[in-house]
């Protein structure tokens, strides 16, 4: 943001606490991904109010973030970058992007949708390679010789956007409609996940339909198909292609309204307008009573709470914003953060950190100089997410979910490898804020913002510190010690893995 990726790529030195900065750092954890001290400095100088306006408008901010892949001061990437067709590249470049973007809340959202829509790179890759299914989950229009824009893209530009448009987008995505087998979906036969999902995890929820809507959804996306191109383009690819004669023009009957008189029938139509079944079942979907509240929840989990119940009233201010925007997520994601219940100092370190959000922030906080990102691939695979590879249409199993000893144990092996990738720049960063061992533990606890220690755990750090030294002079060699060693033991501990 503002650019400070260019111009301060590493955290600077805090020499003493600033604790009125909490909810802007707060803000950042949840809405991006963690922040260097620039950031929280410039956001802080804003005010609340300006800080969630500028992460909300964040076209304002410029999208320059990929060209700085590679370059001196920012995290390493692996050699013959290939992002767009190399699927262990397309991670490290999401990562690098969450590390580094000044458009934090809209690389939040893309990982939010990533899960909301969960799609697996594998089945594509299955259907037509490796490197194709890369292209459509990864691949950047701009970078693309037919322009061909992968999922991802797909949910940047939706980020804030509306949920509707997104939901028509998604619906004629190449990998979503590979994933859930809109490829076989014709007249005679129809196919019915997409359909299926589209009510069930996507908008309304289960238990809010019948089997009888399944079958009638899964008619209206007939011919919802695709088509290969290979003609003037050195890249043969597929497209999303309404294929007309693969299309049941008969009418379809739910138990919902389709339409806003409360009409709930698609009527007959002829193949070349059967399209517009599909765009009315979206619009019917997105604006059925169960959506609005369904997608509150999921965000108020997300952004403000896992723990305890969910604010019932709050949910239904946002799902009231959601139907009055007529389904735009920028307005319900402002009244969200400018909420009193997202602020609350209880709501703090209240969501268990998703593994690559445990990555990114750590790699933030402590430093990213010389990191090489393709070494936090099977860590993050280790902790239980893969990136472009949820492990089915639910997506990942969120909350105490992430965590069992084996992926516990690969966060704090984590810690320790960062740690030790960054003693030396840890060393120099401590340079005059070492003079006691309290004082380098204060330091660190402000450069890495862990949930509070209780007193018992501060001393243990401090008593850390001085264990097996004669003398305490705050020494190069001391810190290059120390400092690495608290930063190990804090990322590696469980006040650590909450944000």
């Amino acid at each position: 943001m503002v650019q400070l990726h260019k111009e301060n790529p590493q955290r600077p030195p805090r020499l003493s606490p600033r604790r009125g900065e909490q909810v802007i750092e707060h803000l950042l954890r949840r809405a991006g991904f963690g922040a260097t001290v620039a950031e929280v400095d410039f956001l802080n100088e804003l005010g609340y109010v300006g800080a969630v306006d500028y992460l909300i408008d964040y076209e304002q901010a410029p999208d320059d973030v990929d060209s700085f892949i590679g370059k001196p001061g920012f995290a390493l990437t692996s050699g013959g970058f290939l992002p767009r067709t190399n699927i262990a590249h397309a991670r490290q470049r999401w990562l690098f992007r969450m590390i580094h973007t000044g458009r934090p809340l809209q690389e939040k959202m893309a990982l939010f949708w990533h899960n909301h829509f969960a799609t697996a790179q594998s089945k594509i890759a299955g259907a037509f390679g490796s490197e194709e299914g890369t292209r459509y989950m990864a691949a950047k229009p701009s970078e693309d010789s037919a322009r061909v824009t992968g999922q991802l893209e797909l949910f940047r530009e939706h980020a804030l956007g509306n949920f509707r448009d997104l939901l028509i987008a998604v619906a004629k995505d190449v990998a979503m409609v590979v994933w859930l087998d809109g490829r076989t979906n014709v007249r005679g036969r129809p196919q019915e996940n997409f359909a299926r999902e589209l009510m069930e995890l996507f908008t309304m929820g289960v238990d809010t339909f019948p089997e009888t809507d399944v079958y009638a959804g899964a008619r209206v996306f007939t011919g919802w198909n695709l088509s290969r191109v290979t003609a003037n383009t050195p890249l043969p690819y597929w497209q999303f292609s309404y294929i007309a004669n693969n299309h049941d023009t008969a009418a379809k009957d739910f138990s919902f309204p389709i339409y806003p008189d409360g009409s709930r029938r698609i009527p007959a139509r002829s193949a070349a307008a059967g399209m517009d079944d599909g765009i009315d079942l979206i619009n019917a979907v997105a604006r059925h009573p169960a959506t609005g509240p369904r997608l509150a929840r999921k965000l108020y989990r997300f952004f403000i709470s896992e723990a305890g119940p969910i604010d019932e009233q709050l949910v239904s201010d946002l799902a009231r914003t959601y139907y009055a925007s007529n389904f735009e997520m920028k307005p319900v994601i402002r009244q969200l953060l400018m909420s009193p219940q997202f602020q609350a100092g209880a709501n703090r370190y209240a969501r268990y950190a998703w593994p690559v959000e445990f990555v990114a922030r750590s790699l933030k906080e402590v430093g990213w100089s010389g990191f090489p990102l393709n070494d936090a691939l099977t860590p993050l695979a280790n902790m239980g997410q893969q990136l472009f590879e949820p492990p089915d249409v639910n997506g990942w199993e969120l909350g105490p979910g992430w965590f069992s000893s084996g992926s516990m144990l690969t966060r704090m092996n984590f810690a320790a490898q960062l740690a030790s990738n960054q003693r030396f720049n840890l060393r120099d960063a401590t340079r005059g804020a070492a003079a006691t061992p309290e004082a380098l533990v204060s330091f660190v606890l402000e450069r890495v913002t862990a949930q509070p220690f209780d007193g018992d755990a501060e001393r243990a750090l401090s008593d850390y510190a001085r264990a097996g030294v004669s003398s305490w002079t705050g020494s190069d060699a001391q810190r290059l010690i120390k400092a690495a060693g608290l930063v190990h033991l804090i990322v590696g501990s469980g006040n650590y893995q909450f944000v």
